[in-house]
């Protein structure tokens, strides 16, 4: 297989702990094509241990897109990420070679790969609602979002205080249901071929287990204590990547790693199945075992 008779972008994507970096890299070494990073917490700077992130060895001389572009104090926009992203895919094409869009990010890959708008914001109106949410709660800004937006509400965890701002901000300046703006496959912006990578679910979770203890043997708690001095606590997004998040918790609490560990593990099998149900309902995805996908990327490549 070559470059010169691959006619559209290759998109990896499926649950987290399925291969998915590695076999970008393969098949864009293959290709002589570039990887575009659709994981969300792969695009701050300094998260590496606990978001997997190939090292350059690793990545083999294959040049990547959007990996270490944000400070972990800035706050992570899939707005921003789709102008981002859109521009490398272009700008990949442009020059002849493959873009290989990797990710379990499920709405990054949307925004690039479909014809997704999103809304625009409001300083004003955000700063009211998330007054509001530390005021009154997640709980009463969930209620309201329920009067205003059943669908919405369903679709937001009563806990997810920066979903519900987001919600009902959208709302106000909009005058349309958040739920309108929820994004639904197509039209495709180009002709992608979709891989998803997926196991049984008992596999997914030992292959999260050992992921999860792989992380703490190799040093994310001093990467966490690390990013501290850089401002991770200030971060609205990267604070609460999975592993970080918990790693907090534990350094502001009784500081046992034992207890970050097993909630990170817990936390990741149940984000995990959310992955399987979010890129399961495109019909779009051709799916593989690991171990095949990269055979059947090449047979889907050929039709």
């Amino acid at each position: 297989m070559s470059a010169a008779n691959l006619a559209r972008p290759v998109a990896i994507v499926g649950p987290t702990a399925t291969g998915k970096s590695d076999l970008a890299v393969e098949i864009a070494t293959e290709l002589g094509g570039e990887i575009i990073n659709a994981d969300a917490m792969q695009l701050y700077r300094g998260m590496d241990v606990g978001t997997a992130k190939l090292t350059a060895d690793e990545r083999r001389g294959v040049p990547h897109h959007l990996l270490d572009v944000l400070e972990v104090t800035e706050t992570a926009s899939v707005a921003a990420y789709q102008r981002d992203a859109r521009a490398a895919m272009e700008d990949v094409l442009a020059r002849g070679r493959t873009p290989v869009l990797v990710g379990g990010s499920g709405l990054y890959v949307r925004a690039v790969l479909d014809d997704l708008r999103f809304p625009g914001t409001d300083p004003l109106v955000r700063a009211r609602w998330e007054e509001r949410l530390s005021a009154l709660g997640p709980a009463e800004l969930h209620r309201r979002l329920a009067e205003l937006d059943p669908p919405a509400a369903e679709a937001v965890l009563p806990s997810n205080g920066r979903r519900l701002v987001r919600a009902l901000e959208v709302i106000e300046i909009t005058g349309e249901p958040f739920s309108a703006n929820l994004p639904v496959p197509g039209p495709p912006r180009y002709d992608t071929a979709m891989i998803g990578l997926d196991l049984p679910v008992a596999e997914l979770d030992d292959r999260v287990d050992r992921r999860v203890t792989r992380m703490f043997d190799g040093g994310l708690v001093a990467e966490v204590r690390g990013l501290v001095q850089l401002g991770l606590r200030e971060g609205r997004t990267a604070s609460r990547a999975l592993g970080y998040q918990q790693v907090l918790a534990e350094l502001d609490g009784s500081g046992d790693m034992a207890v970050a560990a097993a909630e990170t593990a817990r936390l990741t099998r149940r984000f995990v199945r959310k992955q399987r149900s979010w890129f399961r309902r495109d019909e779009r995805i051709s799916w593989f075992a690991p171990a095949a996908a990269a055979a059947g990327i090449r047979a889907l490549l050929r039709t």
